[in-house]
């Protein structure tokens, strides 16, 4: 249990340091003179960096355990990544830190659900990955408002320095805590990225992939960068303002990644819960696609409508998961996760030459208009997809998964 206290924490982290730069957008561009476009290319490098290693870290979570991979990639990414960071002098060191924390944070969630996978019944999957990532989220909102008082008193360097601190205290608390579960014996456990390979043959996984690559995006990207520049560029809001909505921004999204557990039991389907709630994520997208100047408040609901159903991640991991091999649950989870956190960081990387194509100087709602219709576009793109997956339905112990 205090392993599982330990990498709760640890994930808390991974999420603070996927959103915070929303907060520090204002600060770093008055002292380092970055841009909108560095800003969304040092977010982005973050999620591609993580999406990068899930292979090496679900060869490593086989092989090795969930203990090792993450206590170190933690240490050196996470705690060097923001030491880098604290001390960065020009926009590309902050790109280059970000690269190195996005790989300390990169096995973090992937330890926790390989531990869940080899530990706990099936059933009570989805449920243990939602109500983890929903504790995880709190990094969310520590990311809003809280950052942006601990900038204030401490400075960015300064928060950076106690944030590089707090990565290596929980990366010992890891080494020192967490218990491996047992490895399988199957030597097919040992294949390398011939395991990968085995997975991605898999027709049943290709109509989940698509989804799973654009659910998380829209509701990450946004809250880490862009929800700070609209409401200041579109309807001249502060700091205090910004961060006030991005908390309960983040706070939408613990709740439901919280909501989102328990549903597939509660409906005995995993694929029309998923698809369901990405369906509001849709609408609130379009609405902000075809109402560039809505009213304050219709925006902020619209963000907080996108943050609750774009947590939609442990059921579509669930979904997956309910088809991976046993011998392959650690290549399995991550290969998911590549997907979910790849697309968000290669959306996130072309988000800045989308915004930059729409933009008209006389008109500051043009780029952001033109920024919710590509979310928007993806996610419908990804929903007709999903529509031809095959169900994995939750069934009561004892009884098989009927699967459709």
């Amino acid at each position: 249990m205090a392993g599982l206290i330990t990498l709760a924490l640890s994930y808390v982290l991974s999420q603070f340091y996927r959103s915070f730069l929303a907060v520090m957008t204002p600060t770093l561009a008055d002292e380092l003179g970055m841009t909108n476009a560095q800003f969304s290319l040092a977010s982005g490098i973050w999620f591609v960096a993580f999406a990068a290693m899930q292979f090496i870290v679900g060869m490593s979570l086989d092989r090795f355990g969930p203990r090792r991979t993450a206590s170190i990639l933690l240490a050196f990414g996470g705690g060097g990544g923001a030491l880098l960071f604290a001390v960065a002098w020009r926009p590309e060191i902050i790109v280059l830190a970000m690269a190195l924390i996005g790989i300390g944070c990169s096995p973090l969630l992937m330890a926790s659900l390989f531990i869940f996978a080899r530990t706990y019944s099936p059933l009570r999957f989805a449920a243990l990955a939602s109500w983890f990532i929903a504790f995880g989220n709190a990094g969310n909102v520590l990311g809003a408002a809280p950052l942006a008082a601990s900038v204030d008193a401490f400075g960015w360097r300064g928060s950076m320095f106690g944030l590089a601190l707090a990565s290596l205290v929980v990366a010992a608390g890891i080494f020192f805590l967490v218990r491996d579960p047992e490895q399988l014996e199957d030597g097919a456990g040992a294949t390398g990225l011939a395991g990968y390979i085995e997975l991605l043959k898999m027709p049943v996984l290709w109509a989940i992939i698509p989804l799973t690559a654009v659910n998380y995006a829209p509701a990450a990207t946004i809250r880490g960068l862009w929800a700070g520049p609209y409401l200041a560029d579109v309807f001249g809001a502060n700091a205090l303002a910004i961060g006030n909505v991005t908390f309960f921004m983040a706070i939408a999204m613990v709740v439901g990644s919280f909501a989102y557990g328990p549903l597939d039991t509660f409906f005995r389907t995993r694929k029309w819960v998923a698809f369901g709630g990405s369906l509001f994520s849709l609408a609130a997208l379009m609405m902000l696609w075809l109402v560039p100047m809505p009213l304050f408040a219709m925006a902020v609901a619209a963000l907080l409508v996108i943050g609750l159903f774009g947590m939609g991640y442990g059921v579509l991991m669930a979904h997956a998961r309910a088809f991976f091999p046993a011998h392959l649950t650690g290549r399995g989870v991550t290969l998911m996760n590549f997907f979910s956190i790849g697309g968000a960081g290669v959306i996130q990387f072309i988000t800045g030459p989308v915004f930059l194509a729409g933009s008209v100087p006389s008109d500051p709602t043009a780029g952001y208009s033109t920024l919710f219709g590509f979310y928007a576009l993806l996610l419908a793109i990804g929903l007709a997809v999903y529509l031809f997956s095959r169900d994995a339905r939750p069934a009561p112990p004892g009884e098989a998964t009927a699967r459709r």
